[in-house]
C-alpha cells in the first residue's frame, strides 16, 4: 500500500494533482498549509510514502516542511514545485535531496513521473536501510560470538593461572559476581557491569609466568621472591593488552591496576585515589573479600564478619572508601553468592 501527500495551497490545483497522482497511489491526502501537512501526517505518517508539495506556502516554505518531515521520517520521497525560477530555491532542494523539483506551470504527466520516481527512491531507500540493519546484525551476532569464544579462552587460561597456584576453589565464580554486583551498586550502566563479570577473572592471568618456586612457596617471602610474585601484574597486561578486543583490553586494565592501594602504596606503578581505574578498584574488592574468606594453604577462612572488619580497618588505605561502603552496604547478596559457589576442593583434587 502507497500513500501520497499533496501540499497545494491553491484548491483547482490541488484537486488535479489529487486526481492524477489517484492512479499511482492507493491513498493520496491533501493539505492546503503546512500546519494541515503536519496534521495529516500526525494520523496517516505510516501510510504516506510521499510528499509533494508547493514552494511557497502560506504558513511556511515547502522545501523547509520536508526537510522538517524527514526529521521524522528520513526515507521520505519529496518532490517540491515552484512558480519562482529562483536558482537559491533549486539549491536548497538538491541540497535536501527531493527526487523531483517542478518549475509551475507543469504537465500532469511530469508531476505524476516525479511522484512515482520519489515512491520507487523512497521502496529502494527502505530496502538498502533493511538489508544494512540485517548485515548488521549479523555481524552483532558473529562479533558476540568471537568475543564470548575470547572471553572463554581466556577464562580456562585464567582457570589455569589459579590451579597454578593451587587455588582449587571457587574463587574465580565467586569474584566475578561480587565484582558486577559492585559495578551495579556503584551506578555503572549494565552493559559496563556485564563486560567487568567477564573480565575480572583475568585478573590474575599473569601468575602463568611466575616460577613454580616463587608461585607455590609456603611461608613469608623473601624480598626477591615478593618482588617476582609482583611482575605478575606487569605480565598480565601484557598478555592481554594490544587486543581488538574491548573485553581483553578492560581484562588487561584490571590485570595491571588490581594491586594498587587507594593510598598509592600499592604495585606496580604506585597509583592512588582515582588515578587508580575504577574497573581496578572493584576488582580489588571483590578479590580480597573472597580471599579473606575462603580457605587457602597458607591460611584459615576468616569469618564473614571478621572479613568485613579487616577490609573496614583498610578502608581509605588499601580500598576506595565509597566503593567499599557500597559494598558492604548488603552483605545478604554476597552470602548468597558464596552458597551458591562453594568450594570444589575435593572435586579438583579427585579430577
Amino acid at each position: 500500500m502507497t500513500g501520497l501527500l499533496v501540499v497545494e495551497d491553491e484548491p483547482t490545483l490541488a484537486r488535479a494533482l489529487a486526481r492524477v497522482f489517484a492512479d499511482h497511489f492507493d491513498y493520496v491526502h491533501v493539505a492546503g498549509t503546512a500546519s494541515e501537512a503536519r496534521a495529516v501526517l500526525a494520523v496517516h505518517a505510516h501510510v504516506i510514502d510521499v510528499v509533494f508539495t508547493d514552494v511557497m506556502l502560506p504558513d511556511g516554505d515547502g522545501i523547509s516542511l520536508v526537510a522538517e518531515l524527514r526529521q521524522l521520517d528520513p526515507t521520505l520521497g519529496a518532490v517540491v514545485a515552484t512558480g519562482v525560477d529562483d536558482p537559491r530555491t533549486a539549491e536548497r532542494a538538491v541540497e535536501l535531496g527531493v527526487q523531483g523539483y517542478l518549475l509551475k506551470p507543469f504537465e500532469m504527466t511530469e508531476a505524476r513521473i516525479n511522484a512515482a520516481n520519489a515512491e520507487h527512491w523512497r521502496r529502494l531507500e527502505q530496502e538498502n536501510r533493511d538489508h544494512r540493519e540485517r548485515l548488521s546484525g549479523l555481524v552483532d551476532v558473529r562479533t558476540r560470538a568471537l568475543e564470548r569464544s575470547r572471553a572463554e579462552t581466556i577464562t580456562r587460561l585464567s582457570v589455569a593461572a589459579e590451579h597454578r597456584d593451587m587455588e582449587t576453589s571457587s574463587h574465580l565464580e565467586r569474584m566475578s559476581a561480587y565484582a558486577a554486583i559492585l559495578a551495579r551498586r556503584a551506578g555503572l550502566d549494565p552493559d559496563h557491569c556485564e563486560q567487568i563479570r567477564l573480565a575480572s577473572p583475568m585478573h590474575d592471568i599473569g601468575k602463568l609466568g611466575i616460577p613454580d618456586h616463587v608461585l607455590l612457596h609456603d611461608g613469608p617471602f623473601t624480598p626477591e621472591q615478593r618482588r617476582i610474585m609482583g611482575t605478575h601484574t606487569v605480565l598480565g597486561h601484557r598478555i592481554l593488552a594490544g587486543s581488538e578486543s574491548p573485553l581483553l583490553e578492560l581484562g588487561a586494565t584490571i590485570a595491571l591496576t588490581h594491586h594498587e592501594w587507594w593510598d598509592g602504596s600499592g604495585y606496580p606503578c604506585g597509583l592512588a585515589g582515582t588515578d587508580i581505574p575504577v574497573e581496578g578498584r572493584i576488582v580489588a574488592i571483590a578479590d580480597v573479600f573472597d580471599a579473606l574468606a575462603s580457605p587457602r594453604r597458607y591460611k584459615r577462612a576468616f569469618g564473614v564478619e571478621e572479613a568485613v572488619e579487616i577490609m573496614r580497618s583498610e578502608r581509605g588505605t588499601h580500598f576506595d572508601p565509597w566503593l567499599l561502603d557500597r559494598f558492604l552496604d548488603d552483605l545478604d547478596e554476597l552470602l548468597f553468592i558464596r552458597s551458591a559457589h562453594p568450594d570444589r576442593t575435593d572435586v579438583a583434587l579427585a579430577g
